[in-house]
């Protein structure tokens, strides 16, 4: 969240006061315009979501300023905390032998 603050924070500021001016004139439902971290416990690991209001021209540039921090402080961890994924890789197929048996003489396969 600090982090998330941090980067959009800046947007969240401006997006209440256009989205207030939106409430206002156009009669639309306030929502949270607040920076948001959301965590999904799955089978195997848990997934944290953010959610952050940006200028349109800025989405991937704050995508990519969010998730380099979020790795800095994961490396300032010490290995308290790690990044887990699953890989694979095939590094031997066994032999597949297939004989084709011709059917006798007369029939039809």
């Amino acid at each position: 969240m600090r982090i998330l603050g941090e980067v959009t924070g800046e947007y969240a500021t401006q997006g209440k006061a256009s989205w207030s001016e939106l409430i206002h004139q156009y009669r639309v439902d306030p929502t949270e315009i607040n920076p948001r971290v959301f965590l999904v416990a799955n089978d195997n690991w848990m997934e944290f979501t953010l959610r952050y209001v940006v200028d349109y021209k800025k989405r991937r540039i704050t995508k990519d300023q969010l998730f380099t921090r979020i790795l800095e402080e994961v490396d300032l961890t010490n290995g308290r905390v790690a990044l887990a994924s699953a890989t694979f890789h095939l590094v031997e197929a066994p032999e597949i032998k297939v004989q084709l048996v011709e059917p006798p003489q007369g029939r039809q396969a």
